[in-house]
């Protein structure tokens, strides 16, 4: 707070001209010293002198625990100083007048100060200011926040860390190029100061904070510094957190927090903050978008990352957090979490400041980033916070701040607002009802707005508070506020004055002073009595006070007033005075031990014990006459420890929260020789799971303890290293689903007997979730990792903030609907805000049952209606679809009567968008089936008027709309398409050519660069009758697409049999391949077919049962596993067996006989793998990517459904779900644990990549063309043969080689063209070219006719040969874009790219092994197909869940359907239902 009071006043100063000091004394109100009658007895009144200065201070220090106190001028540059508490000032001697620039104290003696100049000239006093000395340093300071460090033993005092700068003008620009250095001295600048290190932004001693002990060598060093080869212009990249125990001169450690890599770097602050080091790094990972990450240690060693609960709308960024005042057993940090700076959520963090929990949203901070939130001194978990009510409408910009004030007394746990005064201090009640304390109780000013300097509530007199405030349902504005006290910690109050005033301490209290800060004023207002009765005081002056002051631990009767006098009122140009007011002898007699009285602190509000214990203070009993008068003695808190109760006790290490359980994160790791041995029943002494808060009190009783050990068996202990653990749990009955937490080992699973369970462990353990109620079905946040939501049939629903480490009940305005596609739709960029969907009116009587949507903006704390009798309502905003976000969309029936599920074509579904949170409606169109949004599109689909056929209109912004245009034998009424992922610039669309059940196939196309043009990519592409592909594209690599094609079309129509081949392209679809079979199968034997008909054929999507097992994963580049066969065609699937590829699919090997499920580990680390063709009760494993194989036996034969692990795929933790073949009504699963086969991390050294476990590879090392996409792309993965394991370690990104030139792999066929057999492209039978386009790009000289070919839009090829480019024609001068452009341009937004198309299932989240009702989440840029269909018209995706209604059953979800995301059947006939909305992300 002192950096802000500080800053307040340099702007003063800098209003002000420069000075010389004078002052002058007067004893006003002496006249009754004259009186002899007095001499004996107390004065009556204080005694005051004043003193003239002519600027304001830039800051008025006193050395702690003195009576000197410093005026630090730093407008004219000069330093004052009064040796009797402000009553008598001097120039400083020993430094020149107007060089001062900067007043730093020596945090950790009290005799030291320093005074630093614009030079390389300073001054330091060692006798509190009396004399000051001269040293000189090498460079100018650096004026930031840490141009001195001090280190805190008081042996060595001496010990300065000196941060300076120093410029150099850049010859050729003029301008001035920065570095900063830091030096040391030992002997606080009485020596040489010597370099410690260049480039650097900030050091400091680890031993900086009494409170922050560790055992590390006392000279340690940390430092943001910049290496030494970064560029002159620092990037964010290059700063890194540096080590050292010897100043730098031989140890030189990087501190990489448990990483390595990259992610190590990109420090942008460090600080120490009561017993927490803490750092900031810009979080440099993928898709990261600037976010900041924190890393707190409290032993110098070992550091741990912060975690916040991942609300979308409270990121770490850069300024946008504010780490406030924190205790010595938790750490608060507010973060900015509207577009508002001004609107913020506090979290508050366990004992050792890694895990946060929020403790109060919308908190009020300042435009710098100053929070309203500050602690009492030295009364443990009592706090006051003020919070903006009106969060939303404030960050919209369409409200004015609404700020209530709440308390807590339990370190943020819990907040109450505070109890009223019922009257005033005229007796006169207030204008609202006191008794309701939810509309009016009293509201404080407090640190973003700063009245004064020090603590903005409390000092050290115990229980004794101050504000300015208002008693009214809001804040009033502090020029409409008046001034309260209370004597018991905030307990109660009383208004003691109208008006705002400034106030101080002193005596311990039992002196206050308060003074007009509305305007000028002549006196000032005082109690001697704890504010029964206030005595008013005239000082002789009319003035505007500026601050109120005392020294800082408030034990003085002294007190300095500075203000401003008016125009003429001072002593010619200065108009600044320092008022010394003088209680001093008031009180006859200093208080004994009769006079005093024990002081509980939280006494009244039931928490009063706090970290085990009980405070208490001495304080001066009510109306005792007489004076503490302990200078510089702080009131001491007494401890009174109190029993052990859970509230004391905290997860031990290697457990999770789970509820108000401590459950264990997996097998417990043990010492060496526990355990020993293989015989049965042997046990060991392991953690229950609890340990004490570090630092807590309490007194323990007789007995078991909380934290004593417990005796477990060693089968669930880690297991030894090279072996593996497993456990095994039966569910009642079967499992419907399950997911994961994204970014989380945290999982949630549905049965068919609707009940829901939890386990926090990756499946070590599980729990059931409110076992009391029948749950329906659950729905993960689609942008918020950590929330989820659980249904029941009622109003009532749970929901978790946190990851399920706790979750929390609700209530929703309605019942969930039954008769729409899906149940909460969620904004991308408010975690809060929510739109429910339930059913209204739906009970006996179902004449008028019907469909409400209301909307939440605090998460299910209160509701609005939004529209009534809907479809469907969703936020327009997406994660891509960047509109405006107080926009919002609904499927509407015209005629809002009736029973809904009931209307036909006679009651049209209507199109309405809504701005302003949907309070300004338009309606857009009069008849629609359906919308979804698709990358940067919104898409409709209409019912074209007059007619039953449909129409798709394509939006941009939200508002305006166009229709999609296609080629002519290719309109909606008559084909069936789907639109398949695609990352690569260009948009790949299914044509379905042949429906006949049986024998479907159809046409893959492929866009141009905007997706206005499509032309024949491959033909006979393989699809299902539910209008699935075959078509997959391999994770982490551009390019690289498998499908299925069917090479007997016309026999299929007949046989119902399809004979289907697998074809590879690396290409983006510009060309296609059969992919090269192994010479030889996993035994070493030769493959009977042989001959150059033989390939490998693979199982796609339409053949999975679990349709989420990809090839291929994010965390393993080039890698896939399949299921299939060497032969002329693809075998069935129980006739297949298991194939990998480590290089993009350019070559495969069998790894193993029979069809299995397979799961990547540990970015590739471990791969596994379980048969899927019968029961077993083994898994494969192996940790060299296939080329040697381990069986693993988890006892009991399963018939295996689904194997997963976390969605990142950086676990060596997995879990089996299954059934045992003699009872298939109940699930099993099996929670496998590999993370002790190796202990080893793999090691990444870009630097040294001949001596570390990582390999650079590059897809086009085994391919004929040495290019992809025009590019050489090099890749970080694991070596194959390393035996370590990957865990976080970041790897970095793919990098460019070079580029490419041209070759004819960078070529397709144009649009209407197709590849003859001599591989040419040629113009398709009866189609027309498109016209060329003369239009001129940028810099053009020239414009080309179009030819058979066209660019693949991804390749980044240069120069070599160009076959789409036909006749030159020279540019126009001006560059003029032809008619055809401009057509294109008008098109782009409704163009092919945007036919009825939906989000992609992407692997970023969740995928194998995961269910979410719903999600409309993004992903990685590669990932599996997302499919369009129609029946027969066509199928819009939409996200969302199937919410059909099954009697005694819960919802069921996506498992049981062959989808990969929202799939929306539409029906034509008016009649017909929606046959089922699912969603399998």
């Amino acid at each position: 707070m002192q950096a802000i009071w500080g800053l307040a006043f340099v702007v003063f100063g800098l209003l002000s001209p420069s000075f010389d000091a004078t002052h002058r004394s007067g004893i006003l109100g002496a006249v009754s010293g004259l009186l002899p009658s007095l001499a004996v007895h107390a004065k009556t009144a204080p005694e005051n002198t004043l003193t003239y200065f002519e600027n304001p201070p830039t800051r008025l220090y006193y050395f702690d625990d003195t009576t000197t106190v410093l005026y630090f001028d730093g407008t004219a540059g000069d330093v004052y100083i009064s040796e009797d508490e402000g009553k008598n000032w001097n120039i400083v001697d020993g430094i020149p007048r107007e060089e001062a620039a900067m007043l730093i104290e020596h945090p950790f003696d009290n005799r030291i100060a320093f005074v630093l100049t614009k030079t390389t000239k300073h001054y330091k006093t060692t006798d509190r200011g009396r004399t000051w000395r001269s040293f000189n340093v090498p460079m100018s300071p650096a004026f930031s926040g840490a141009t001195l460090a001090f280190h805190a033993e008081p042996a060595k005092s001496g010990y300065v860390l000196y941060q300076g700068i120093k410029c150099e003008r850049d010859s050729w620009w003029g301008a001035s190029v920065c570095h900063e250095e830091t030096f040391y001295t030992k002997d606080g600048f009485a020596d040489e100061p010597q370099v410690l290190l260049k480039d650097t932004a900030k050091c400091i001693f680890a031993h900086s904070s009494k409170d922050f002990s560790h055992t590390e060598h006392s000279d340690l060093i940390f430092c943001q510094a910049f290496e030494a080869d970064a560029e002159e212009v620092h990037s964010i990249e290059s700063s890194r957190l540096l080590a050292s125990s010897d100043f730098f001169k031989e140890d030189r450690r990087i501190v990489d927090f448990g990483l390595s890599g990259r992610l190590s770097r990109g420090v942008m602050a460090m600080g120490v903050v009561s017993k927490f080091l803490v750092v900031a790094l810009r979080d440099l990972s993928e898709g990261a978008n600037g976010e900041m990450v924190l890393y707190v240690t409290v032993d110098s060693k070992n550091w741990a990352k912060a975690h916040f609960p991942h609300a979308s709308n409270a990121k770490l960024r850069e300024k946008s957090y504010t780490i406030v005042e924190s205790t010595t057993h938790s750490l608060a940090i507010d973060v900015q979490s509207h577009t508002s700076r001004n609107i913020g959520t506090l979290f508050v963090s366990n004992s050792n400041g890694t895990y946060f929990v929020e403790a109060l949203r919308d908190t009020h901070r300042s435009d710098a980033g100053y929070v309203d939130f500050e602690d009492l001194v030295n009364i443990d978990g009592v706090g006051f916070a003020n919070y903006i009510q009106n969060a939303r409408e404030v960050d919209a910009g369409t409200a004015n701040l609404k700020l209530k004030t709440v308390m807590t007394y339990d370190d943020g746990s819990s907040w109450s607002p505070i109890k009223p005064p019922t009257r005033d201090m005229h007796e006169r009640p207030y204008g609202c009802d006191t008794n309701d304390i939810t509309k009016c109780s009293l509201h404080l000013h407090s640190i973003s707005d700063p009245h004064n300097i020090g603590r903005v509530f409390s000092s050290t007199a115990p229980g004794f508070v101050l504000g300015v405030g208002s008693v009214s349902e809001y804040l009033f504005p502090y020029e409409q506020s008046d001034t309260y006290f209370s004597r018991d910690g905030g307990a109660t109050w009383k208004q003691v004055r109208h008006g705002a005033h400034k106030y101080e301490f002193g005596d311990q209290g039992n002196i206050m002073v308060i003074v007009n800060d509305e305007d000028y004023d002549n006196h000032i207002r005082y109690s001697i009595d704890s504010g029964v009765s206030w005595q008013k005081f005239d000082i002789g002056i009319k003035l505007r006070a500026m601050l109120l002051t005392t020294i800082p631990d408030s034990t003085s009767q002294k007190f300095v007033l500075l203000g401003l006098v008016g125009r003429g009122q001072g002593e010619g140009d200065k108009r600044y005075v320092i008022v010394h007011l003088d209680f001093a002898g008031m009180r006859s007699r200093q208080c004994d031990e009769t006079d005093m009285e024990k002081w509980y602190a939280r006494g009244a509000n039931n928490h009063e014990c706090i970290m085990g214990h009980k405070q208490w203070f001495w304080r001066r009993k009510l109306g005792r006459d007489c004076y503490i008068g302990n200078k510089f003695k702080d009131p001491e808190s007494h401890p009174e420890r109190c029993e052990c109760i859970d509230a004391d006790f905290e997860c031990d290490y290697n457990y999770v929260r789970e509820g108000d359980k401590c459950v264990s994160a997996g097998p417990e790791p043990i010492p060496a020789g526990v355990c020993v041995g293989d015989t049965p029943g042997l046990t060991y002494q392991g953690s229950s799971g609890y340990r004490l808060v570090p630092g807590n009190t309490c007194k323990r009783l007789s007995g078991p303890q909380k934290d004593d050990l417990v005796t477990k068996d060693c089968a669930q202990a880690q297991p030894v290293e090279g072996n593996v653990a497993h456990q095994t749990f039966k569910f009642p009955t079967k499992l419907a689903s399950h997911v994961y937490f994204r970014k989380s080992t945290t999982l949630l699973v549905q049965l068919y007997d609707s009940t829901i369970w939890q386990s926090s462990n990756e499946g070590w353990t599980w729990k059931q979730l409110y076992p009391e109620e029948r749950l329906l079905t659950f729905y993960m946040h689609s942008y918020s990792d950590d929330r989820a939501y659980l249904f029941t049939g009622g109003t009532r629903y749970y929901y978790t903030t946190d990851g399920a480490r706790s979750w929390n009940v609700a209530d929703a305005p309605l019942p969930p609907s039954r008769q729409v596609p899906q149940l909460l739709a969620f904004h991308p960029s408010h975690s809060d805000y929510l739109i429910w969907m339930g059913d209204a009116d739906c009970n006996e009587n179902m004449a008028n049952c019907h469909v409400e949507a209301h909307i939440t903006f605090d998460h299910g704390r209160s509701w609005d209606l939004l529209e009534k009798y809907i479809k469907q309502c969703a936020f327009a905003r997406d994660a891509a679809f960047k509109v405006d976000e107080k926009e919002i969309i609904c499927e509407s029936y015209r005629d809002k009567t009736g029973r809904q599920d009931t209307f036909g074509s006679h009651n049209p579904l209507e199109l309405v968008i809504g701005t302003n949170w949907y309070k300004d409606k338009q309606k857009i169109f009069d008849q629609v089936v359906g919308f979804a949004t698709f990358s940067e599109y919104l898409l409709v689909a209409e019912v074209t008027p007059g007619t039953s056929s449909l129409d798709l209109q394509v939006s941009l912004n939200g508002n305006r709309f166009a229709k999609g245009l296609f080629p002519q034998d290719m309109r909606l009424d008559n084909r069936a398409y789907t639109i398949l992922e695609s990352t690569t610039d260009a948009v790949f669309l299914h044509v379905t050519m042949s429906d006949a059940r049986g024998a479907e196939w159809g046409n893959l196309l492929k866009s141009n660069s905007n997706g206005t043009y499509y032309g024949l990519s491959l033909d006979y592409v393989n699809r299902n009758t539910a209008g699935y592909v075959d078509y997959e594209k391999m994770i982490g690599i551009d390019g690289v697409v498998l499908v299925n094609v069917v090479t007997n079309p016309e026999e299929a129509v007949h046989t119902k049999r399809k004979t289907l081949q697998t074809r590879i392209s690396h290409n983006d679809g510009g060309s296609w391949q059969r992919l090269t079979p192994p010479l030889r199968d996993s035994t070493g034997a030769a493959y009977p077919c042989n001959d150059v008909k033989c390939t490998l054929h693979l199982h796609g999507y339409t053949e999975r049962s679990d349709p989420r097992a990809t090839y291929s994963s994010p965390s393993v580049v080039g890698l896939m596993l399949a299921v299939g066969n060497v032969g002329e065609s693809l075998a069935p699937y129980k006739e297949s067996d298991t194939f990998l590829t480590r290089n993009a699919g350019f070559t495969w090997e069998e790894v193993h006989k029979d069809a299995h499920m397979w799961e990547f580990g540990d970015s590739g680390s471990i791969l596994v793998i379980v048969n899927d063709e019968e029961p077993t009760d083994h898994v494969q494993f192996t940790t060299d990517e296939g080329l040697h194989w381990k069986e693993y036996k988890f006892g009991k034969r399963l018939r295996v459904t689904s194997l997963s692990t976390v969605p990142a795929d950086n676990s060596r933790k997995f879990l089996l779900i299954g059934y045992e073949p003699s009872d298939d009504t109940k699930s099993v699963a099996v929670y496998l644990d590999f993370s002790a086969l190796t202990r080893k991390q793999c090691v990444l050294n870009t630097d040294d990549p001949a001596h570390d476990d990582f390999e650079l590879w590059s897809p086009s090392e085994v391919r004929e063309e040495q290019c992809l996409f025009g590019t050489q792309t090099k890749y970080y993965r694991r070596v194959r043969s390393a035996n370590c394991f990957v865990g976080q370690l970041d790897k970095p990104p793919p990098t460019i080689h070079k580029n490419c030139t041209c070759s004819d792999v960078d070529f397709e066929c144009e649009y209407n063209h197709i590849r003859n057999n001599a591989g040419e492209c040629v113009l398709a039978p009866g189609a027309l070219p498109l016209p060329s386009d003369d239009s001129c790009m940028g810099d053009d000289d020239f414009w080309y006719e179009r030819t058979a070919y066209r660019k693949i839009p991804k390749s980044m090829c240069v120069d070599g040969i160009r076959p789409d480019r036909g006749e030159a024609h020279i540019c126009p001068g001006f560059r003029a874009h032809g008619s055809l452009f401009w057509w294109t341009i008008l098109f782009i937004p409704f163009g092919f790219t945007a036919l009825v198309a939906f989000w992609y299932y992407r692997r970023g989240g969740y995928r194998r092994g995961t269910i979410r009702l719903p999600d409309t989440y993004t992903f990685s840029d590669s990932g599996p197909l997302a499919t369009l269909a129609s029946i027969p018209w066509f199928i819009i995706g939409l996200a969302g869940v199937a919410w059909s209604y099954i009697e005694n059953l819960p919802f069921i979800p996506q498992t049981l359907f062959r989808s990969r995301r929202g799939y929306r059947h539409v029906a034509v006939d008016e009649d017909a239902q929606v046959l089922r909305f699912e969603d399998e992300d």
